[in-house]
C-alpha cells in the first residue's frame, strides 16, 4: 500500500503547549476541507509505502512524531502507520480539523484540534471530535467570538489557543490578540472557567523555520 504524502521533515513544534519541541512531522496529502487561506498544499508530492515512511522518520533523532496534513484522519490505513511508530517507541501527536473522530485516536499521546470558522456549519454535527489536549483556532476574521465559545463548549480540552492568520505571508497577530482579549473578557469569574484563552503565535514562522 502506498500513502499519499506531502513531506516528512524535522523541525520544532511552533504552536500550542508543545512549542519548541523537536519533532518529526509526517505531513499527509489530501484534506476534507479547502480553506482559502491554507498555507499547505493538499496535492500528493510522493507516494510512499510504510517501510519508506519509517526509513525517513528513522533518519531524524527526534523521539516525537507529529502527524499532520492535509487532514490525517481521512488517510486510509493510517492505523498501520501509527502502530509501527508506537511499536518503535515514538511519542505521537495528531493535528486535525476535528471533523472526524477516528478509532485510532487512542493511539495518539497528544491531540490538537483546529476547528475552522470558514466551515463553521460543519461543526454542528455529532461526529466531530469531542475531546483533545488542546484546541487551536485561527483568527480568520472578526466576529468569531460565538464560534470560539461554541467550540470550547463542544470540545473538552486542557488548553485553548487563538492563532494568527497567515494570509499570503502576512501574519495577522493583532487580530488574533484582540480576539483572545475579547474572549477572556467574557469569561465569568463566578463560573470559574479555566484556563483562559492563550495566544499561539506560530513560533516556527517567526524564526523562519519550516
Amino acid at each position: 500500500m502506498k500513502y499519499r504524502m506531502r513531506e516528512i521533515f524535522s523541525t520544532i513544534q511552533g504552536e500550542g503547549r508543545n512549542t519548541g519541541l523537536p519533532a518529526t512531522f509526517i505531513r499527509f496529502a489530501g484534506c476534507n476541507l479547502s480553506c482559502p487561506w491554507c498555507d499547505t498544499r493538499r496535492q500528493a508530492k510522493d507516494f510512499l509505502a510504510l517501510s519508506e515512511i519509517m526509513a525517513k522518520v528513522r533518519k531524524f533523532r527526534n523521539r516525537a512524531v507529529i502527524v499532520t496534513g492535509g487532514e490525517p484522519t481521512t488517510v486510509v490505513g493510517i492505523g498501520d502507520v501509527l502502530k509501527k511508530l508506537k511499536d518503535e517507541g515514538y511519542w505521537l501527536a495528531l493535528e486535525t480539523n476535528g471533523l472526524r473522530a477516528i478509532p485510532e485516536i487512542e493511539m495518539f499521546d497528544y491531540v490538537s484540534v483546529s476547528p475552522k470558522y470558514f466551515y463553521r456549519t460543519k461543526y454542528i454535527g455529532a461526529d466531530i471530535l469531542k475531546k483533545a489536549n488542546e484546541v487551536r483556532i485561527v483568527a480568520e476574521s472578526t466576529g468569531m467570538e460565538a464560534f470560539c465559545r461554541k467550540m470550547r463548549e463542544t470540545i473538552q480540552a486542557t488548553d485553548y489557543y487563538i492563532s494568527p492568520l497567515d494570509e499570503h505571508g502576512k501574519m495577522h497577530y493583532r487580530r488574533a490578540f484582540n480576539l483572545m482579549l475579547r474572549l477572556n473578557e467574557s469569561l465569568s469569574v463566578k463560573t470559574a472557567v479555566w484556563p483562559p484563552w492563550s495566544l499561539s503565535i506560530q513560533t516556527h514562522k517567526v524564526l523562519g523555520l519550516k
